[in-house]
């Protein structure tokens, strides 16, 4: 039962999105005014900004605020896939192994590098340790697919399973990485792990604007597919849906847009489970609608949460992935009992 007409959730989420991102852009250790903020935008239409607030606006919070939206539409969107492709509402990106093994890729550069890593190699923008993230986020899911796949096609339920194996054997080299690791070593892959965008830059965010746009080229095409996959794969098939080809396109997408959104972000947990969950409570599971109302919600949380990270320690910075984890858990706990009592009435 719907909750609210989802042309109405999407007008509302739209209408709120730019008004947040603007007060988010005027929240961090330097508060800026609205006025000052008038005055920066003005700034950046004219050439390269010269006040103070106009140099924090451009340089620092314009790329991370945007940097915040975009992960947050490729967790959030990459959660809705995984929802429907194992038909629970309790999956995410991480069943398939891209955020145990971008994490292990980034330990295992951590740790073969150290600080020179983090501090002198670039690639495209990005340092050599998020490079690591991301291809080993690509391998964990290409050899979770391969491991699933076998000449009669995609299994669903060993994908599952080789998604768990995967991500055991990634953290249990995590632990291996973290044992041989110095004190310096350990305290940033620790930091690494908890999800931050504090390294946000246009480069970054221009990386991360290619993931969201191919993730929106891709997704919406497969709702009718998905909304299929809701009734049973074999009746999926009877309806004319390409099955395998199907797994094959959501599988490649999440693991590049899961992959990217871990390279540049760090590990940050719950977005991509409890978004898809929460619009699916109040609009339905038609995933027409359910995939740009995911989008816009997983960039508006995400966004609120590394606006409110920046403040709530100040002078000191909270880990997105920490707040996310902490608000996630206890909001998603009551849901389930909502949901819960809804169903026995």
């Amino acid at each position: 039962m719907r909750l609210m007409s989802p042309h109405r959730l999407l007008f509302a989420l739209a209408a709120a999105l730019v008004p947040l991102l603007l007060l988010a852009m005027m929240m961090g250790p330097v508060m800026i005014k609205p006025a000052a903020l008038l005055a920066a935008t003005g700034e950046l239409f004219s050439g390269m900004p010269s006040t103070q607030e106009g140099l924090i606006l451009f340089a620092i919070r314009l790329p991370r605020v945007l940097l915040a939206a975009l992960v947050g539409v490729c967790l959030a969107v990459c959660g809705t896939a995984m929802q429907g492709l194992f038909r629970n509402p309790l999956a995410d990106p991480s069943l398939i192994g891209v955020s145990s093994g971008a994490s292990a890729g980034a330990s295992l550069m951590i740790v073969l590098g150290g600080g020179v890593l983090l501090q002198g190699g670039q690639f495209a923008g990005l340092s050599l340790v998020a490079v690591g993230a991301f291809v080993g986020g690509f391998l964990a899911v290409l050899l979770v697919y391969r491991l699933a796949t076998s000449t009669t096609g995609t299994s669903v339920a060993t994908m599952l399973l080789a998604g768990i194996a995967i991500s055991a054997l990634a953290g249990a080299l995590n632990s291996l990485f973290s044992f041989v690791a110095d004190d310096e070593m350990l305290r940033r892959i620790s930091l690494w792990q908890m999800g931050s965008l504090d390294a946000a830059n246009w480069p970054r965010v221009w990386i991360a604007a290619l993931a969201v746009v191919i993730v929106m080229i891709i997704m919406p095409r497969q709702a009718a597919a998905l909304n299929a996959f809701l009734l049973g794969e074999s009746e999926a098939r009877h309806l004319g849906i390409n099955v395998d080809i199907v797994k094959r396109k959501l599988i490649l997408m999440t693991a590049l847009a899961i992959g990217i959104a871990v390279a540049v972000a760090g590990t940050i947990s719950f977005v991509g489970l409890i978004v898809p969950h929460m619009v699916r409570l109040v609009i339905g599971p038609d995933h027409r609608y359910l995939v740009p109302a995911s989008a816009m919600l997983g960039a508006i949380l995400l966004v609120v949460a590394d606006a409110v990270a920046r403040v709530v320690v100040a002078p000191s910075e909270l880990p997105t992935g920490i707040l996310t984890a902490l608000l996630g858990t206890p909001f998603f706990f009551s849901l389930l009992v909502q949901k819960r009592k809804y169903e026995v009435s």
